[in-house]
């Protein structure tokens, strides 16, 4: 199920691998709708973190929600799911292939949380970005006319002309000065 009014968009889905990456897209589509490209790549980063969370921690079932809302020139991704257990940001060891997901969510984000739900079942991990909608374009185009250059450009693949000077014959040098003809 996918709704999306004006600012507000919720998906409902299982989070399983090839899941993860449609929400991601639609995420990301649904940004460029609003004209928030500049925060695609940073929401998309982020959902993905916190749903690769849902499929690898969450229990008893995958079952979750992502909504995104556009509120007062903020931008907050959140995920829903049906695990009481609230996450804890650690420290990974340089060596460990995962435990990084929420330092990310931190460094990409302007901030980010964790709150059981309302009705006492599961929780919500959410983040949030500042947004700017993407300049508008012109109603109509607008085109620039450059005015001519002062003085004629000059051939950039023209050869430079170089006056042939007679020589002597040139002296003969050694390693260690001339050479004695």
């Amino acid at each position: 199920m996918i709704s999306h009014p004006r600012r507000h968009c919720v998906v409902a889905l299982q989070a399983l691998p090839p899941r993860i990456g449609q929400v991601r897209r639609i995420v990301s589509a649904q940004l460029r709708h609003w004209q928030l490209d500049p925060l695609i790549d940073r929401a998309a980063l982020g959902v993905t973190e916190l749903l690769s969370n849902v499929h690898r921690h969450a229990q008893p079932d995958k079952a979750c929600r992502v909504e995104i809302e556009l509120r007062l020139g903020r931008l907050t991704v959140s995920v829903h799911d049906n695990d009481p257990r609230l996450p804890v940001a650690r420290d990974a060891d340089p060596l460990e292939t995962c435990g990084r997901g929420l330092a990310l969510i931190a460094a990409v984000s302007e901030s980010w949380g964790a709150r059981p739900q309302p009705d006492s079942r599961g929780k919500v991990v959410w983040f949030s970005l500042r947004a700017a909608p993407a300049p508008a374009a012109p109603a109509h185009p607008v085109r620039i006319r450059p005015e001519p250059p002062a003085e004629p450009l000059a051939d950039p693949l023209a050869r430079p002309v170089v006056p042939v000077v007679p020589v002597a014959e040139p002296a003969r040098v050694g390693a260690l000065g001339p050479v004695p003809g």
